[in-house]
């Protein structure tokens, strides 16, 4: 066994002598994470997890136990790994550090100390070198320059392969499926390639298909049609489809239940078929049939679930692990539908799916024979500027993914939808730019140096605010029944009814949680003023009316 003096070296190759004294002891390293997770830069779960390291291994080195906090990190910003380079690139953005600053205060070593002259290759031969990392029943994994622990590695080789083997299980298309899609799909008058009827066609041909698109551009009205492409021959032959409908949140299952019941009704195709598409919505974990007290669901590769299709909205919420259970419980006859929106904010836990799934939505990347067959299928050349060839073996999962591009929400002059396209595309100076177009009277943005919210402007906390609150404020006392009333009383349900739908008409977002346009700032000012108009007592967490 080597001594602390052969592991730990006066100067660590590759290393400032500024970021030394932290890398040369394990105390010494453990000691900083102490301060960082008492800031809140570190999660108490992450020391803890290298500290449980630390005790395994005696010998292990700082720099592979840095590694270690950092990936361990990564899981709370949603991210399933530690990728060196990126690291390397940016190393303090693999800390929670506050946006505001705080780092003035206190004289804390950051990971740009630490790591400063070390390179990806030095760091990775490190790792590879440590015995945390050896042997199946390692905590760790290295791959390439990505550190995973190795729980979530064996996540995402479990989707890779799932996916990837639905994919090899091609359809074949006939005439007779092809003349049903027009009938579902009469011809645009505007002459825009209809992405809904191309994403119904992909999504006949293999048992993975994957539908995206932003707000209102008509994901449930597709996939409520393709059920019924699904569902209709196999009805006729008296074998209906067993299909179940799932979402991540019992809230994003409710929307689904209420939305493709009217889609469902509004169906050109035969009652007997219509009966046969279900609208009821169970939530992921309940289809699974999660155990208590466990990682575990009922249903699992040894006893997959009982259904010929599902289709899982809102797929963007779900992460990784949940994805990995997901897909080993269903039967690879099975057909798998993912809907849902690449650029809404990804999952809780770890693994925006969805997202990675969809990184060449935009682009297409079709291959010569798909695009081929697609064009066939729309009647017209697919003539979006965004697309860009691809191939099969380059992009095998593009061919299953259709994008839809035109929302009915927005209009074609809408400021929110242009900055919401812009900001999708990572384009920083287009985006605020659309703020001062004359074209979008829908955006409104402060003046230059007006940062601390004095003059606040038409739209920001002023009349229309006060106004989008007074309803809902008013409705609380208005028509709440006397407190007498019995709680099993239709009364006390109407008025709560009728209290959300006014809390959902109007709502303030905010970007970030602290400084005076997140969260805390905008609450202080909205309850000033509010106050000041007499709605609200500033004394109190209620309202006066809903006091009296």
């Amino acid at each position: 066994m080597n001594s602390q003096d052969d592991l730990f070296p006066e100067t660590l190759p590759g290393a400032t002598a500024q970021g030394a004294p932290a890398l040369q002891s394990v105390p010494a390293l453990l000691a900083l994470f102490d301060a960082w997770a008492e800031r809140g830069w570190l999660r108490a779960l992450d020391r803890a997890f290298t500290g449980f390291l630390a005790e395994r291994c005696p010998d292990a080195e700082p720099l592979v136990l840095l590694a270690a906090a950092l990936a361990s990190h990564q899981l709370g910003h949603g991210h399933v790994c530690l990728d060196l380079r990126q690291t390397l690139a940016e190393p303090d953005f693999a800390l929670s550090l506050p946006p505001e600053g705080d780092l003035s205060s206190g004289a804390l070593m950051l990971p740009s100390a630490l790591l400063a002259g070390v390179d990806a290759a030095q760091w990775a031969e490190r790792l590879a070198a440590s015995p945390l990392l050896a042997g199946p029943g390692s905590p760790m994994v290295l791959a390439g320059t990505r550190l995973y622990l190795r729980r979530y590695w064996h996540y995402e080789r479990q989707v890779d392969h799932n996916l990837h083997a639905r994919l090899r299980q091609r359809q074949a298309v006939d005439a007779d499926t092809l003349q049903r899609l027009e009938q579902l799909f009469p011809a645009e008058r505007n002459g825009r390639t209809d992405w809904q009827k191309l994403a119904c066609a992909l999504a006949m041909r293999c048992n993975l298909s994957i539908i995206t698109g932003g707000p209102g551009t008509g994901k449930t009205t597709t996939v409520v049609r393709l059920l019924a492409l699904l569902q209709g021959p196999r009805v006729a032959a008296g074998q209906p489809l067993r299909i179940r409908l799932a979402a991540p949140t019992g809230k994003a299952a409710a929307r689904l239940t209420e939305s493709i019941g009217a889609q469902v009704q509004g169906l050109q195709v035969d009652d007997a078929v219509k009966a046969r598409i279900p609208v009821e919505v169970t939530t992921v974990h309940r289809l699974l049939g999660s155990r208590p007290g466990t990682r575990h669901f009922r249903h699992n590769a040894a006893n997959p679930l009982p259904l010929d299709v599902l289709v899982v909205d809102e797929a963007s919420m779900i992460d990784l692990e949940m994805m990995a259970h997901l897909l080993a419980a269903l039967a690879p006859s099975a057909r798998l539908v993912l809907l849902g929106d690449k650029d809404q904010l990804a999952s809780v836990e770890a693994g925006a799916v969805l997202g990675d799934l969809c990184r060449d939505a935009e682009h297409g990347r079709y291959s010569p024979a798909t695009q081929a067959w697609l064009e066939q299928v729309a009647g017209a050349a697919l003539n979006e500027p965004a697309l860009l060839p691809g191939g099969e073996q380059q992009y095998p999962l593009a061919q299953q993914v259709a994008m839809l591009r035109y929302s009915r929400r927005f209009g074609e002059g809408s400021g929110i939808g242009e900055l919401a396209r812009r900001v999708n595309a990572q384009d920083a100076i287009a985006a605020r730019r659309a703020f001062s177009e004359a074209a979008f009277g829908d955006l409104h943005h402060l003046a230059p140096g007006n940062q601390e919210g004095r003059a606040m402007g038409p739209l920001l906390l002023g009349t229309s605010e006060l106004a989008g609150y007074r309803d809902y404020l008013a409705l609380i006392p208005q028509g709440r029944p006397p407190a007498g009333e019995p709680l099993a009383s239709p009364a006390w349900a109407e008025w709560a009814r009728a209290v959300l739908a006014a809390f959902d008409r109007f709502q303030l977002l905010c970007a970030v949680r602290k400084g005076p346009w997140g969260v805390e700032g905008l609450n202080a000012r909205a309850q000033a003023m509010l106050a000041s108009a007499g709605l609200i007592d500033p004394r109190s967490r209620g309202t006066k009316a809903a006091r009296c």
